[in-house]
């Protein structure tokens, strides 16, 4: 009688099971850019958030386009988490994000819809399983979702005094919010949806300003090796603009806009293809004073060379333009 084989079952590997993919790249980075520099728990970021997490359920770092909001969410929580990365996860919010998809929601499982938890309740259960590391959940874009709406009940249960307390969720389950997750957001002090978030998160979490950096943008042109001239030219344009930012708060420019800025055409690239679209938008209503923005920008570059990005329409009148705007 024939011997029936059973074929031995067959496992298969990815890159990061072999410890050569991005995770393994990434694990000790403040980002996804092999190249940063590793994350120390004793990192002067670091150090501030554990002293903020000792007196507020969590950390929000507020600051407008560029200042460097997500990146050091990133370097906080892979510091705070000794680079592993299954303590740490990420989360982006935005108008549609619901309570179902962030605490608890039915998905499809087969021919069936299950009861499963969302990212902030798998991340409760995966701390109280492991107390004595931390867990991170980091929220980006947390001023454009809906705070009440998304945290629902675990809102209250996010303050320092209440970690611990069980509660239950929409569909009764009980649930705990563990002493050994942190919760570290970003936002945009400008988004619509700020006045929510303070009213939800106002006395919960500590808010960090994070504002454009004239030292930060030095850092990065001694590192890209930026001509004298133009290094020069563009610190005196980035004071101009964040200046006229006080009165105008869109208009503010931040530091990591020129991170891989090195030469005049990785320079040119920046206004070409990010700022000359945020800015045309800040100052919409004021077509002189996006002229003049445009000139001191233009002024970084050698004679000759100006106007070389201008953006079509660009002499268009004020009301014109204000037109294309209802458009």
């Amino acid at each position: 009688m024939p011997t029936t084989m059973t074929p031995n079952p067959i496992r298969t590997l990815t890159a990061d099971d072999l410890g050569i993919g991005i995770a393994a790249a990434t694990a000790g980075h403040a980002s996804n850019r092999p190249d940063e520099p590793e994350v120390d728990i004793k990192d002067p970021l670091a150090t501030e958030a554990l002293w903020l997490l000792e007196r507020f359920g969590g950390i929000i770092y507020t600051g407008p386009p560029g200042t460097g909001k997500t990146w050091t969410a990133n370097k906080v929580a892979k510091a705070l988490s000794r680079g592993i990365a299954s303590r740490v996860r990420y989360v982006q919010f935005h108008p549609s994000y619901q309570y179902e998809d962030f605490m608890q929601g039915y998905r499809p499982e087969g021919e069936r819809f299950v009861m499963k938890p969302g990212h902030f309740v798998s991340m409760c259960e995966n701390a109280q399983k492991d107390p004595d590391h931390t867990y991170i959940l980091v929220i980006d874009e947390l001023s454009r979702g809906d705070c009440g709406r998304i945290f629902g009940e675990a809102l209250t249960y996010l303050e320092n005094s209440k970690r611990g307390l069980p509660f239950r969720l929409a569909s009764g389950d009980e649930i705990t919010v563990p002493s050994n997750l942190v919760v570290l957001a970003t936002m945009n002090p400008l988004d619509r949806g700020v006045d929510e978030v303070d009213a939800a998160f106002g006395r919960r979490f500590a808010q960090v300003s994070m504002e454009p950096s004239r030292n930060a943008l030095q850092q990065f042109m001694e590192i890209g090796e930026l001509s004298e001239p133009l290094a020069e030219g563009l610190l005196r344009f980035f004071d101009f603009v964040n200046k006229r930012a006080r009165s105008n708060p869109h208009a503010a420019v931040g530091h990591v806009f020129f991170h891989d800025v090195h030469d005049v055409e990785s320079l040119r690239a920046v206004w070409k293809y990010q700022l000359r679209f945020l800015l045309e938008k800040a100052f919409r209503l004021d077509q002189q004073g996006f002229r003049e923005v445009q000139g001191r920008w233009d002024a970084i570059f050698p004679p000759g060379e100006a106007h070389l990005d201008e953006p079509e329409g660009a002499d268009l009148s004020a009301g014109e333009q204000g037109d294309m705007g209802q458009s």
